[in-house]
């Protein structure tokens, strides 16, 4: 199985929906991506800096859940 990293590129959505594993990650960081509208435009590297999540560690923990 190839292992697909998430980067602060991506699109909130896309990866809610491609890796929806990834949904207690967001809800851990206070993160209520999964119920936003923006979230289908938004990269998760701006919805961090909007809500002052620092990236690094955001990232850190969301491919860690893929890594499992």
């Amino acid at each position: 199985m190839r292992w697909t990293m998430i980067t602060k590129e991506m699109i909130i959505a896309d990866i809610i929906s491609q890796h929806p594993e990834t949904l207690p990650v967001f809800k851990q960081y206070n993160l209520d991506c999964y119920e936003c509208q923006i979230a289908d435009l938004e990269t998760l590297g701006h919805g961090a800096g909007v809500h002052k999540i620092a990236i690094d560690q955001l990232l850190i923990s969301l491919n860690n859940v893929l890594k499992q």
